[in-house]
């Protein structure tokens, strides 16, 4: 885990590059704190943080040059194939002066221009600066592991790229800007949702995509890779088999570094799986404490330590670690996220880097495997889509929608829904129309769901619903929250975080695995699993995801932080906005169980606080 920013500057600009660049990457001293480098081109400014992982040595300080010194590199992420690579490009006659990960994109470039991304298989985002074309090539790995952030926002025509949003503020020509159109979908989707960013102008560069700015500022993109859930018809024993062999093999190029390697670990599967093949010496958990059970699984976690042989290092967070990390953690996101998860994977990154800097943690199985209880039908609903033919169930929706709402109509209305209808991903917080009276007016305009989700659906118009769900959550939820978090909650501790689940091989096998083995008996991510059941003890394997969920509905039934979010609510910056008279209504129905508001309130709360961090305090 590195940091990278950089600019093309814009025409006759009256500053000095080497003190501008070395602010920006003073921003980003989190993502690396061992070293740094910068390079002023003719044209081209770009700068890097260093946390070494592979080669310890100077000689893997960033920028990186080519031989030629044509092509110079800032690159975050890990190429884990790397000494493959290498071996080829050796014998074509390149010459190597260290021995990271990093090397092999710089001298690939130079060989395979694009092509190289055809070859690597890792977790990336990295820029190249051609210094003969005056071109910068800017690619994102397969999954959006590693974040890459682009725009022009700037009246003199500079063109910012880097690592986090964060490094551009202290560029002079920077034009700080809420994007107004990105907070309607926020609202409901409770991650930035849009390409587009909260900062106006600046944009996110897609997962499996390259990107070409010329020497005339014209911007080509392209996909160089792409997903396709296409099931083949083997039997189960044949995807567990592929599934263990494939995920063996990833975790054993995954926990390759020169540096400490640890593992999260938390009640659940995927966290389990990974850890019980890696077989690390240190593994960690955070909960909460006085809820065990509810809110605490570090029980579990530690347990399962014991049983493999590992050491668990375990933290219990409470209401006041939660509510006083708000802020810093808004920051580090750089644009407002509501996962409430978030805030203990914080807390569990923090504990980590105090043993290790690298870690393995189990993102990516859910979406990859079929993991989520959305995907599955409830024993009711399962009951009457065989009792009632689609037709009918479908008209009886259509009448439902007209009629008061109460049990009877809202699952008359699910039960006739298509994914398209209902489904946006695994975080609905704010129905739209209640979003847009909540805003102000400027507020409520922007992209729908519908125009986030019907092009996604579109790809899919074949298959089956479960594959339809798996897609978005893929296309959206995936790159938008998951990783999101996961990268900026681990780098804000300087600690890297990877995920063998999420890797190309891993993908292929996972690809060809049919719904009936994704959901079967009541059990998500069945055939993983079962897979799961040969390195696990029965109990780990079958346990049913519960995620990180976090005690704030009881919090704020208490006066001392319901007069913490009262305080937020009732801000200037609050106003700015939002109906804050809704904002309270929202928080009095809480606090007095009239309602159970917690997700409308935390996620209008770190809107706020995102916004005092950006406009107000810098």
């Amino acid at each position: 885990m590195c940091g990278f920013v950089g600019y093309l500057p814009g025409e006759n600009h009256p500053y000095d590059d080497a003190a501008v660049i070395g602010e920006m990457m003073d921003t980003i001293i989190h993502r690396g704190p061992d070293s740094g480098g910068f390079h002023v081109a003719d044209r081209a400014v770009l700068g890097f943080r260093r946390l070494t992982i592979i080669d310890l040595s100077d000689a893997g300080n960033q920028p990186l040059f080519d031989e030629s010194g044509r092509y110079t590199l800032v690159f975050n992420g890990e190429i884990y194939n790397h000494k493959d690579i290498r071996a080829e490009l050796e014998e074509k006659g390149y010459h190597f002066k260290s021995h990271t990960d990093s090397e092999v994109l710089v001298h690939g470039y130079a060989e395979w221009q694009e092509g190289v991304l055809d070859k690597v298989r890792g977790m990336f985002a990295f820029a190249i600066w051609d210094d003969e074309d005056k071109s910068l090539f800017l690619a994102r790995d397969m999954f959006g592991i590693k974040p890459l952030y682009y725009g022009k926002a700037s009246d003199d025509g500079t063109f910012f790229f880097g690592s986090e949003i964060k490094s551009f503020l202290p560029h002079p020509s920077f034009r700080k800007q809420v994007n107004k159109n990105a907070v309607l979908p926020y609202l409901t989707f409770q991650y930035p949702v849009t390409n587009e960013t909260f900062f106006k102008d600046i944009y996110k560069l897609e997962p499996g995509t390259w990107m070409r700015v010329d020497k005339n500022g014209y911007m080509t993109r392209k996909r160089y890779w792409d997903f396709e859930f296409d099931a083949t018809d083997d039997s189960l024993e044949q995807y567990m088999d592929a599934i263990t062999n494939s995920l063996k093999e990833s975790v054993a190029v995954h926990k390759i570094a020169d540096v400490p390697v640890g593992a999260f670990l938390s009640g659940g599967i995927d966290s389990s799986f990974i850890t019980a093949l890696f077989k690390p010496e240190n593994t960690f958990s955070v909960g909460f404490g006085d809820y065990e059970g509810r809110f605490n699984e570090t029980d579990q976690a530690k347990r399962l330590s014991e049983i493999l042989g590992f050491k668990h290092h375990v933290r219990l967070i409470g209401a006041e670690d939660f509510f006083g990390a708000l802020p810093d953690i808004q920051y580090h996101l750089d644009e407002p996220q509501s996962n409430l998860s978030t805030v203990p994977l914080f807390f569990l990154a923090q504990l980590a880097s105090e043993h290790v800097t690298v870690v393995l943690s189990g993102e990516g199985a859910d979406e990859l495997f079929g993991g989520y209880e959305s995907y599955m039908r409830t024993p009711h609903l399962k009951k009457y889509d065989k009792l009632v033919p689609k037709g009918m169930r479908r008209r009886l929706c259509k009448a439902a929608r007209h009629l008061p709402n109460n049990r009877v109509t809202d699952f008359l209305v699910r039960g006739g829904q298509t994914p398209e209808e209902y489904f946006i991903g695994q975080a609905k917080v704010f129905p739209e129309d209640e979003a847009v009276s909540v805003l102000k007016p400027e507020f409520r305009h922007g992209t729908t769901v519908s125009e986030l989700t019907a092009p996604v659906y579109k790809t899919v118009a074949d298959k089956d619903d479960v594959t339809k769900m798996m897609t978005v959550d893929m296309r959206l939820w995936l790159p938008g929250d998951i990783l999101l978090k996961a990268d900026k909650m681990s780098s804000a501790h300087s600690l890297e975080l990877r995920v063998p689940f999420l890797d190309k091989e891993v993908m292929k096998v996972a690809e060809t695995i049919p719904t009936k083995f994704r959901i079967k008996d009541g059990l998500s991510k069945y055939a993983l699993r079962k897979a799961a059941l040969a390195e696990l003890p029965e109990e780990w394997a079958k346990r049913p995801k519960n995620g990180f969920p976090v005690p704030i509905r009881d919090w704020l039934k208490q006066e001392k932080y319901y007069n913490v979010v009262k305080e937020i609510f009732t801000s200037p910056e609050a106003g700015i906005f939002f109906d804050q008279d809704k904002l309270l209504t929202y928080l009095d129905e809480h606090y007095q169980g009239k309602a159970m508001r917690q997700r409308y309130i935390y996620t209008a709360m770190s809107l706020i606080l995102w916004y005092r961090e950006y406009f107000i305090k810098r």
